[in-house]
């Protein structure tokens, strides 16, 4: 099913999980009817609403050789930014929704992190380790403002001294230069900004509720203002579509102080593929079979592939060439070698509760 009325959101598509055999379907024309029955009848935008998840675990283990993290913390399931392309939509369909319009409306809030995290790291069994937050879906999306669930998580990392790396693309981040300042002065935070286009249209297109790209890159200059190491995400690298804006990207970035930049293609995978298909031709069907084409032609024919070490690169010639452009503009802008080493030096353990000692 298609909701008509999805504006500022990424997809109006709910498509069916993958997981269950039935599914309900409202007939595309009973609101047509209901309107022309009714002239009082009007189609409410679909409204963001949230659910208390009550996981008693918030620190998660990956083994994949793709990521740059083993260990990361999820404040929030589901993602308001509403972006098309996400990766992380189909495991909306583990807890029962959809990928599509469900992944950005029906939120689920972790309330307990900063507990949970706290009793963790307290734990005699814990060996101080980096965390990623978040390895899944935005940690400052909109509702952060309201549930400060991100920031209580950094409260607790930085009375510990806990080392984590942060990615995002809102400029909420910068709310929290308190604690993520303090642990930068023990070599134990760094921040990567998702950036990827400078072309404030597309971007309101492509991530409806993120952060527009000068709000991002003001970000990075406050962070870099205040000694905390930042850098830039050019997350995902769409061919046909943005991959033309790598080197202007990367020059933006350094401009405003980042100190190193990665990239990812895009890869399309379960129900992602028709949600991004639907969005190319609701906003740039001239460009659908071109952009679809390129992305199989680095995928073996395909949308998407899981092998590990190709699928966040892809492969065959457009995968080359948007690797040279990104290899040659990081080397011209001067770019450091990777993302900067945090230290477990100074993690201090704390017993669950004495927290409140130090505020």
């Amino acid at each position: 099913m298609q909701f008509n009325n999805s504006k500022g959101r990424g997809t109006g598509l709910e498509p069916g999980n993958r997981f269950e055999r039935q599914r309900v379907e409202l007939d595309p024309g009973l609101f047509e009817e209901m309107a022309a029955s009714d002239p009082d009848f009007e189609i409410r935008r679909p409204e963001t609403k949230c659910f208390r998840d009550d996981t008693q675990q918030i620190i998660t283990q990956n083994s994949s050789p793709d990521l740059g993290f083993s260990f990361s913390l999820n404040p929030y399931r589901g993602c308001e930014h509403g972006c098309a392309y996400c990766y992380a939509r189909p495991y909306h369909e583990y807890l029962g929704f959809n990928a599509g319009l469900d992944f950005e409306t029906k939120l689920m809030v972790k309330s307990e992190a900063p507990d949970l995290l706290e009793r963790e790291l307290a734990k005699p069994g814990w060996s101080p380790r980096s965390l990623a937050c978040s390895g899944v879906t935005d940690c400052y999306q909109p509702i952060e403002r309201k549930f400060q669930i991100t920031r209580e998580c950094l409260r607790v990392l930085s009375e510990f001294r806990n080392p984590v790396g942060i990615i995002t693309k809102n400029s909420l981040v910068t709310r929290d230069i308190d604690h993520l300042s303090e642990l930068a002065r023990f070599n134990a935070s760094v921040v990567a900004i998702s950036l990827t286009s400078l072309d404030r249209e597309l971007a309101g297109v492509l991530e409806p509720r993120a952060s527009r790209p000068e709000a991002r890159l003001r970000a990075i200059q406050q962070l870099s203002e205040a000694g905390i190491p930042v850098g830039i995400s050019l997350a995902p690298v769409i061919p046909g579509l943005n991959d033309h804006e790598i080197p202007a990207l990367l020059e933006a970035a350094r401009d405003h102080g980042a100190l190193f930049a990665g990239y990812s293609v895009l890869r399309l995978p379960h129900g992602v593929k028709d949600i991004f298909s639907d969005w190319l031709d609701r906003n740039f069907p001239g460009k659908k079979e071109m952009v679809l084409g390129r992305i199989r032609e680095m995928r073996d024919g395909k949308l998407n592939s899981s092998d590990f070490g190709v699928r966040m690169s892809g492969k065959g010639i457009i995968a080359e060439q948007i690797n040279t452009i990104f290899r040659v503009s990081h080397r011209r802008m001067k770019f450091g070698a990777g993302v900067p080493s945090l230290s477990t030096e100074h993690f201090r353990r704390r017993l669950p509760g004495q927290l409140e000692l130090f505020d």
